[in-house]
């Protein structure tokens, strides 16, 4: 059988407030298309459908119409949840979508059985099993009594993800055996590149696996959560899809893809990324006023949708014209039909040193995470290291239950 191995959709992502629905529709098209020449016949979604634990009605209704074309296309659909989504959401309507061959994990389930999901053959017999484990939370991951076996936290959730990696490998392999089988994840593991768009998950992400604790028992391992497309720990079959298109400019050069696995009774056959045509080009312009001004007459993008740009100019000196020479160049291309300005900055670096503590004029609260306010506050605070991690320990924690409650 075929299987074909997605995540991180982010529906409802908006990127220095722009809206990336029109994106996200073409990529679709191609996916569907992609569905019908490969005969696929199962489709793994590894977490973060949606970009907020709380989607706007659009949202969810991109969400239905997508689920709707994958079953008319006659493939199974297991869908996990992400750190981005919410479980209640995901899993709600469960029992009706399950008639259309969808299964949804959205969180991790009082009885581990309840996360594996078995695709059978005509005859109703199992021929794959899928361990579909959603993200893991704190809550998930430490019991009572943790709080003594540890060290840490970081070191208890850790070891709570391999536990639970351990356990559903077992029981797929005591249930099913002789069955090939694939773990699904939406984690963060050792070794993987990450963008700026992905939000912190456990302890500021200090809480990163390695690749071994995956048993060896999975024939794949379909992960989810970092955005760039890659390998892990040089097991080409444990890997990140990626998400399928460019969430933050930090993602501009990433090869965006879907990966599609070749299975057999023997185990896997083949492993095949297929690339996502570029749908729209994410451009980071910086140098001097006058570089920037070149490269903006110059940039000829060619791609289906209007190309987004970041601009930085650089210069030596503060000079309060060099500000408003770039204020009325962004203007000056508001109507362009190649290309959208979405963000721009002034950076003058004989002032770097003096806003060291500063973050840098021009920085868009949006662009911020948390933890990296956070961060800045502790340094005016002049604490020995070992100090300034408990104080992040203990702000993660308490930005892990404010995310947890919104899910």
């Amino acid at each position: 059988m075929k299987i074909l191995h997605t995540a991180d959709w982010h529906l409802g992502k908006i990127l220095h407030k722009h809206d990336l629905d029109d994106a996200f529709t073409l990529f679709f098209e191609w996916l569907l298309n992609l569905i019908k020449e490969e005969k696929v016949d199962l489709i793994l979604i590894s977490g973060d459908v949606f970009d907020l634990a709380n989607p706007s009605a659009k949202d969810r209704k991109q969400y239905f119409d997508c689920l709707k074309q994958l079953h008319a296309s006659g493939t199974h659909i297991v869908i996990t949840g992400g750190n981005h989504d919410s479980v209640g959401l995901l899993n709600a309507p469960n029992e009706l979508l399950s008639l259309m061959n969808i299964d949804i994990v959205g969180g991790a389930t009082k009885n581990l059985e309840d996360e594996i999901v078995v695709i059978k053959d005509k005859e109703a017999k199992p021929k794959l099993v899928i361990a579909a484990v959603p993200f893991l939370r704190d809550k998930d991951l430490r019991k009572k009594e943790d709080k003594e076996s540890y060290k840490n936290r970081t070191e208890a959730i850790q070891v709570g993800i391999q536990k639970h990696y351990q356990h559903i490998g077992e029981l797929c392999e005591s249930k099913y055996p002789g069955i090939p089988s694939i773990a699904m994840g939406h984690l963060y593991a050792k070794g993987s590149i990450t963008s700026e768009s992905e939000r912190e998950i456990h302890v500021g992400n200090a809480a990163v696996v390695e690749s071994s604790i995956f048993p060896s028992s999975f024939s794949y391992i379909a992960l989810g959560h970092i955005h760039k497309p890659q390998i892990i720990g040089g097991n080409e079959h444990i890997r990140y899809s990626g998400s399928p298109i460019a969430l933050s400019f930090s993602e501009k050069e990433d090869k965006k893809q879907v990966v599609i696995i070749e299975l057999t009774s023997d185990g896997i056959q083949k492993i095949t990324p297929h690339l996502v045509p570029e749908i729209r080009a994410l451009i980071k312009l910086t140098g001097s006023y006058q570089e920037v001004e070149q490269k903006l007459a110059s940039l000829e993008p060619n791609t289906s949708l209007v190309s987004f740009v970041e601009i930085e100019v650089i210069e030596e000196k503060f000079s309060s014209t060099t500000i408003a020479n770039t204020v009325e160049l962004v203007n000056n291309y508001a109507d362009s039909t190649k290309f959208s300005i979405l963000k721009h900055k002034v950076t003058f670096l004989e002032q770097a040193k003096n806003t060291a503590e500063h973050f840098t004029e021009g920085t868009n609260v949006e662009d911020l995470q948390p933890l990296d306010v956070f961060e800045k506050r502790l340094e005016s605070e002049n604490l020995d290291p070992a100090k300034q991690q408990v104080f992040i320990e203990a702000f993660q924690e308490l930005l892990d239950l404010v995310q947890e409650a919104e899910t």
